[in-house]
């Protein structure tokens, strides 16, 4: 006859089942968002590729064929033309795709090729536009309608736009943990949802490595000189060029949005809103042979860290697409950011005492923190691109920028969560 159970062995066993379920409900959880990840970042790194060999194709088809700028009018409206057949309305973009993380906005799925073929029409025709503005919405829309269509649950779809928004940005610019770092931080400044970092990070290596094996280059620059020591004097100069970075963004982050609220005052009909300003882009680009302007400007981003630009480059460049952008232009801010902030580094820093090719580089990650607000990710930013000889001298760059460039930023539905200046939730949107 057999002792009945006693009471600590029934409890050690229901422990044990609690332990059991708790490591399989983890098990399952990563499993699903690494499988999740993986292929979705496949998916984004194919389209990603995709992406940049055509904005590569017509970027040069371009540079043979200057005339096609006086055809940038027509690409605007054939742009805005598509998106009202499609029934997508030309507002959504960068915006709705960082709401939609936040409140579950359904994403059009015909927003991932409008963009494709916007941003593209405007590379060919010459508007002074970035692309990581198409990425982003690209993959956030891909993401979004990829998890909808596996009915994962609204939390999860929440998370799956953020993969592709990772994937994306990964793809096309070969830095994946700044990637997934950035969409993790860019959504809520000060509030990272960590649940999301597993997935974005596996989208994000998944999206790179397929773009890579594509033929899809890696976006990394030399600064052509030895290491500059990390002291006393390197390091005041640095946060006086970080200063005037952060001054430089506030200008541009002002005149991004308040070129488009001008240009929705005084040219009400969005067709021909668009087509002046590619008129406008065209003439200016014709006689004031302002070709180098055209297009994102990587090349610009190369001479300067060279340590090699014309002085008034940082601010053409900030006007060509304050008027690009305003009046609808597809493509991003991201690229001119770093062409502006690589072009005021390389003017300034020798003024301040510094090398030419390290100031550009200062100035490249200075301008996309200060516009962004994202210090971390603009960090891994720096190490990616730059490596880490210098990365001292980035942070505490990069710190300044952060805090000087205040509560302006270019995504107005991005939430800064914690005051850059009191210990207090303040919970605001971006100016």
């Amino acid at each position: 006859m057999f002792d009945k159970e006693k009471p600590f062995e029934r409890e050690e066993r229901t422990d044990l089942n609690k332990t059991a379920k708790a490591v399989l409900q983890y098990v399952l959880a990563f499993l699903k968002w690494f499988l999740g990840g993986a292929v979705l970042g496949a998916i984004c790194g194919g389209v990603g590729a995709l992406f940049h060999k055509s904005i590569d194709f017509v970027t040069d088809f371009r540079m043979e064929h200057s005339f096609l700028v006086w055809f940038l009018p027509l690409a605007g409206v054939v742009t805005l033309l598509c998106y009202r057949l499609c029934k997508v309305s030309f507002q959504a973009g960068t915006n709705l795709i960082i709401e939609s993380v936040s409140t579950n906005e359904h994403v059009p799925i015909l927003l991932a090729p409008l963009i494709f073929l916007g941003t593209v029409l405007s590379h060919l025709f010459g508007a002074s536009v970035g692309r990581e503005g198409a990425a982003l919405q690209l993959g956030g829309s891909i993401g979004h309608n990829f998890g909808e269509l596996f009915r994962f649950r609204r939390e999860d779809v929440q998370v799956f736009s953020m993969c592709g928004m990772a994937a994306c940005f990964s793809a096309l610019f070969g830095t994946p943990v700044t990637a997934a770092v950035f969409v993790l931080e860019v959504i809520r400044v000060g509030a990272m949802r960590y649940n999301a970092f597993l997935p974005c990070m596996v989208s994000s290596f998944s999206a790179f490595l397929t773009a890579s094996a594509l033929g899809v280059s890696t976006l990394t620059f030399q600064i052509p000189r030895g290491v500059l020591p990390f002291a006393p004097i390197n390091i005041g100069k640095t946060i006086l060029l970080a200063a005037l970075c952060a001054v430089v963004s506030i200008l541009f982050c002002t005149l991004i949005h308040k070129a488009s609220h001008l240009a929705e005052k005084y040219l009400k009909n969005p067709y021909l809103r668009i087509a002046v300003g590619g008129l406008v882009m065209a003439v200016l680009t014709v006689a004031f042979g302002l070709y180098d302007y055209n297009g994102a400007g990587t090349g610009i981003i190369e001479r300067a860290v060279g340590g090699s630009v014309r002085p008034e480059a940082f601010l053409l460049k900030l006007l060509l697409t304050a008027l690009c952008v305003g009046v609808g232009f597809r493509g991003g801010e991201i690229v001119p950011t770093m062409f502006i902030g690589a072009a005021f580094g390389c003017f300034m820093g020798p003024l301040l005492g510094l090398d030419a090719g390290f100031s550009a580089a200062v100035g490249l990650v200075s301008l996309f923190c200060s516009v962004v607000n994202c210090p971390i990710a603009s960090l891994f930013l720096a190490m990616e691109v730059f490596g880490t000889t210098e990365l001292p001298l980035f942070a505490v760059a990069i710190a300044v920028s952060f805090v000087l460039s205040g509560y302006f930023g270019l995504y107005s539905s991005q939430k800064i969560v914690f005051s850059k200046v009191k210990q207090e939730v303040i919970e605001k949107n971006a100016q």
